[in-house]
């Protein structure tokens, strides 16, 4: 069976949404302005868009899984605005020094671990030679070169700190998650800019 999907994996605080250390409220919830239209690009060409992020502040008591749930639930609102969705997200709530306990473990989880987007990948019906993620720390790219799937990283959120280490590993480095999608459908010759007014 060869009708494998691919997709775009999202880093989620700094790439998708504005980044507010250890976001615990909705309501602090903020799209970044790029993030629509990458969205409706990606939409348009057939990409299933997928959260894969750490969520330390669980282990770190800083919030709950069920306030992740909310925030989540509040992005999905946002977008459905916009007639966007987030296929699904998935996340990593320990920490091997939190304070919580059941969640202070050194999982197989957190990225740079690849498991999640491997989860993914196996729950989507994913290829991942197909598909990239956009991220804003080294950690983000490096999962995605160990499951296989090519990685942009962009300025905004942590990714200026990033920088340098992401070229030095050879990674592209793009403004934002708009340029970094239409960067990497350009590298697989599949975007085409529309001319203006047509």
């Amino acid at each position: 069976m060869n009708l494998k999907n691919k997709a775009c994996f999202l880093d989620r605080d700094g790439v998708l949404i504005d980044e507010v250390n250890y976001l615990a409220s909705p309501d602090k919830v903020s799209i970044i302005p790029h993030a629509l239209k990458a969205l409706s690009i990606l939409k348009e060409y057939n990409y299933k868009i997928i959260v894969i992020t750490n969520q330390s502040g669980v282990a770190k008591g800083y919030f709950t899984e069920k306030e992740i749930t909310e925030i989540h639930a509040e992005i999905d609102r946002l977008l459905a605005q916009n007639n966007l969705s987030i296929d699904k997200y998935y996340y990593c709530p320990h920490h091997p020094e939190g304070k919580v306990e059941g969640y202070n473990i050194n999982c197989d989880c957190r990225k740079p671990k690849p498991k999640l987007i491997l989860q993914a990948s196996d729950e989507f019906n994913i290829n991942l030679k197909q598909s990239f993620l956009i991220g804003d720390k080294v950690s983000d790219l490096s999962a995605a070169d160990k499951a296989g799937c090519q990685a942009v990283l962009v300025k905004t959120g942590h990714g200026m700190e990033h920088i340098e280490q992401a070229r030095q590993l050879g990674f592209k480095v793009a403004d934002n998650i708009e340029e970094a999608v239409i960067f990497y459908l350009q590298s697989k010759h599949l975007f085409v800019k529309k001319e203006a007014g047509r």
